[in-house]
């Protein structure tokens, strides 16, 4: 039996301050890599150089692979609650979640007008795949969602590199996309970027989605999602701060040996490619997925303690808005880095990025905070609730 589920009229406030950690740890990756255009500025000194480094180093251990991920339970977690609510009223919600996806492809396009790395078109297209198991039982959901997790294509081609080590990997599809972004990222036209991202940009996201296995990874993040909506385990009460204990210790337990491992996984120790390539993505994926546990269990633990609460519930009013806060980065980001813009790649190392970043972030803030006093929705947000239950008494 499913446990209590908040009325449609009502929001978890832990969801919405996960949420806004989420958008706002994402906001400093994409500023630290330039909005997806990688560049190392010349002539710093060498206290920079390392400072850059461990700046760098730092940001994309804790949130490199996790922020998004975070970002993909939720997106299950709310899939479930807007079912559920449909479900109460004897309605079936997955021609309407199909069309919501739909909506969402069309905000990820313009997104991705600016920013190619944009993960809306993606969430969209891999959406999809909570329509055929929406009606599944929780068990039948896990399976599912552990197996996608396991990376199964990967594992083949790493039986396949076992039983045929001599043969020979081309490099990574992705990459002749991302080497042409230099034509138009670094020039000073809006319109040549916007083709450019939209064309060579969106195949080299695409084929790196691939390559990186996170066609099987994000939608078994989005079934776990919805099965803790399910099991209602981000609401309060003595059995989920248990579960969550249990999650924080099991996940910290398994991260340290996976981590470990993914770093002794180099050409040094595994001279073979074909072997060692999908063997270093799927461990570094289950580390990824261990420690964005840890995240997801600590951040609902701290929550549950009202002195942390307060602290943890400003990003509340970032997560109430992350769709209009994701775009928003988008073409803030663009506009600061990129060539049409202030061109500000060429002069900026990770510190400085953070601290844009940093900057960028309370903007937002204050942004939410006005906007969330008079309105019930984010400006894009409401577009979207509109548009999704058009022709409908919901």
């Amino acid at each position: 039996m499913n446990s209590p589920t908040p009325a449609s009229t009502e929001r978890i406030q832990v969801v919405d301050a996960l949420r806004g950690f989420a958008i706002a740890a994402i906001l400093l990756l994409h500023n630290l890599e330039h909005f997806d255009f990688w560049y190392q500025p010349e002539g710093y000194p060498s206290w920079l150089v390392s400072l850059d480094k461990g700046i760098w180093d730092t940001m994309f251990f804790l949130f490199s692979g996790k922020a998004y991920g975070i970002f993909a339970v939720l997106f299950g977690f709310t899939f479930y609650i807007m079912q559920h609510n449909q479900a109460k009223k004897g309605k079936d919600f997955r021609l309407r979640f199909a069309w919501r996806l739909l909506l969402l492809l069309g905000f990820g396009i313009i997104n991705s007008a600016f920013y190619q790395g944009d993960i809306l078109t993606i969430y969209a297209l891999l959406g999809f795949t909570l329509i055929p198991v929406a009606r599944l039982s929780n068990k039948a959901v896990l399976i599912i969602a552990c197996f996608l997790i396991f990376q199964p294509w990967e594992w083949g081609k790493f039986l396949l590199a076992l039983s045929h080590p001599a043969q020979d990997l081309a490099d990574p599809a992705s990459w002749v996309y991302f080497g042409k972004m230099n034509e138009y990222i670094t020039g000073n036209s809006f319109i040549q970027t916007v083709i450019g991202n939209l064309t060579n940009g969106k195949a080299g996201v695409y084929l790196w989605t691939w390559e990186a296995g996170r066609v099987f990874q994000t939608p078994g993040l989005f079934m776990v999602g919805m099965l803790l909506g399910r099991t209602g385990k981000f609401l309060p009460s003595p059995e989920n701060k248990s579960f969550w204990t249990n999650v924080l210790l099991f996940s910290s337990v398994a991260f340290v040996p996976l981590y470990l491992l993914s770093l002794g996984l180099t050409p040094e120790n595994i001279p073979n490619e074909a072997i060692l390539r999908p063997l270093s993505l799927i461990i570094k994926s289950w580390s990824n997925i261990t420690f964005m546990f840890v995240l997801i269990a600590g951040f609902v633990l701290l929550f549950q303690h009202k002195g942390v609460q307060s602290v943890l519930n400003v990003f509340s009013v970032l997560g109430k808005m992350s769709l209009s806060n994701y775009i928003i980065q988008s073409m803030l980001g663009a506009t600061i880095y990129y060539g049409f813009g202030l061109g500000l790649y060429r002069l900026t190392g990770a510190s400085m990025c953070l601290i844009i970043g940093l900057a960028l972030l309370i903007l937002q803030w204050y942004f939410c905070r006005y906007w969330m006093r008079t309105h019930r929705y984010g400006p894009l947000e409401g577009i979207w609730h509109k548009l999704t239950w058009i022709n409908s008494e919901k």
